[in-house]
């Protein structure tokens, strides 16, 4: 791996591939934090409940105004797989997904992307997205929406794993004497 700098940009060449990644240094580590915060919340809301975004939405005192830039949309995406989870993709098979994308009236957009046909789901983690965005919003929806949901989900994992373990069988081989040769 090489790599050149020029003022506050990297670049990186890896000569197996020969891909060429472009970052700014300074702000680097700002926007993958920003990035994976985002990539949390976002899968937080899609794996929650639609009553539980609709409980929120209604807790809300001052309901902001919002303008679709995609309407909820139901379609179907390919799943991929991959043998072991390192092997090669492979095509496992089609599954249904609805997306939607809102702009909020300050200007931030927020995407919702959800298994499943729930147009009114994908509408409210489009919002949520939204204002998660929003310094004025996230502190209280952290609080009050992202991390009630998470523990719930973390909850109902461990719950789902305590089951799935309950029902394991673990195999071993006896030596016989007759073998012995």
């Amino acid at each position: 791996k090489q790599t050149y700098g020029f003022g506050n940009i990297i670049f990186q060449q890896t000569k197996l591939n020969r891909t060429i990644t472009i970052s700014m240094e300074k702000n680097a580590n700002h926007v993958a934090g920003e990035q994976s915060a985002r990539r949390r919340w976002i899968s937080i809301l899609a794996k929650s409940k639609v009553d539980a975004l609709d409980d929120a939405w209604n807790e809300l005192d001052d309901k902001p105004a919002y303008d679709f830039l995609r309407r909820p949309e139901t379609g179907l995406i390919m799943v991929r797989g991959r043998a072991g989870g390192v092997g090669e993709k492979f095509n496992l098979g089609e599954m249904t997904m609805t997306r939607c994308s809102v702009q909020m009236q300050d200007g931030s957009i927020g995407h919702g992307y959800i298994a499943g046909r729930g147009t009114r789901h994908a509408e409210l983690a489009a919002v949520f997205d939204a204002l998660l965005q929003n310094p004025d919003h996230q502190e209280a929806l952290q609080a009050s929406l992202i991390l009630p949901l998470e523990s719930k989900q973390e909850r109902l994992r461990a719950q789902k794993l305590k089951a799935a373990d309950a029902t394991k069988v673990d195999f071993f081989t006896m030596v016989r004497g007759e073998d012995d040769a």
